[in-house]
């Protein structure tokens, strides 16, 4: 199940105006352009930002993510129709011989349940030819990314087209090791509507990431900082032999 700030269609709709800073996604282009990857994967592709960036490329993209509404969003960019979507999980795929197979952002740690974590990692090793690549990051839990989710720091106010005005903020709700909840409140200034989305994500250490990759067919080919989160972040490189 996708979260509401995916799943609802007014949330997905304004997902990207709230986040318009991606320069995380070029740690991931710098990959898929190392790997000369012709046919990408993207596990988690939500409004497809990332996906698009591929395919303007001319990189063939499969765009997989189980928020319908994230999906329809994506289908309505400019380019759209280059990507193939598909609405559901690593779990059931059809053949792809894969270069590379990308989880961006979130997508990782947003797999809290042992068992849909292992089941995405042999979804992505079988959809990999051989000899391609799965990339992923993962907040390193000695970090504590969870202590700056407050209101305080987060509260803004968003002038979005055709919303209009939006409030919004995130707080934590329940820090159970290794499970974070927290949750966003979106207040739409036009109508009044006040709409909450709560989420939970997983910290894994390196050395437990770095098994369980091990563990389903993998070798794991180089851990990373990530660009944008300096010392705060780990960007995982496997590769199906």
């Amino acid at each position: 199940m996708a979260d509401d700030c995916f799943a609802h269609p007014r949330l997905a709709a304004i997902y990207d105006p709230l986040h318009p800073d991606r320069s995380d996604l070029d740690a991931y282009l710098r990959i898929a352009e190392e790997s000369e990857a012709r046919r990408v994967l993207d596990i988690g592709c939500g409004t497809g930002t990332f996906a698009l960036l591929l395919a303007d490329r001319g990189i063939e993209v499969v765009g997989l993510d189980p928020a319908a509404a994230s999906l329809d969003v994506a289908r309505a960019k400019p380019g759209g129709e280059r990507v193939r979507w598909i609405c559901g999980d690593a779990t059931h795929l059809p053949s792809l011989r894969a270069d590379l197979a990308t989880m961006t952002a979130n997508v990782a740690q947003a797999l809290t349940d042992p068992q849909t974590w292992r089941s995405t990692l042999r979804g992505a090793h079988d959809a990999l030819r051989p000899g391609g690549r799965l990339v992923f990051e993962t907040r390193d839990p000695a970090s504590r990314a969870w202590e700056d989710w407050t209101r305080e720091s987060s509260y803004r106010v968003t002038e979005i087209p055709g919303a209009g005005s939006v409030e919004t903020w995130v707080q934590l709700i329940e820090v159970s090791r290794p499970l974070v909840t927290f949750r966003w409140t979106y207040v739409f200034a036009a109508d009044g509507q006040v709409l909450t989305s709560d989420s939970t994500l997983r910290f894994r250490e390196r050395e437990e990431v770095e098994r369980d990759l091990v563990a389903h067919g993998y070798t794991v080919e180089d851990v990373r900082d990530a660009p944008d989160r300096p010392g705060r972040e780990f960007v995982f490189l496997a590769r199906r032999p």
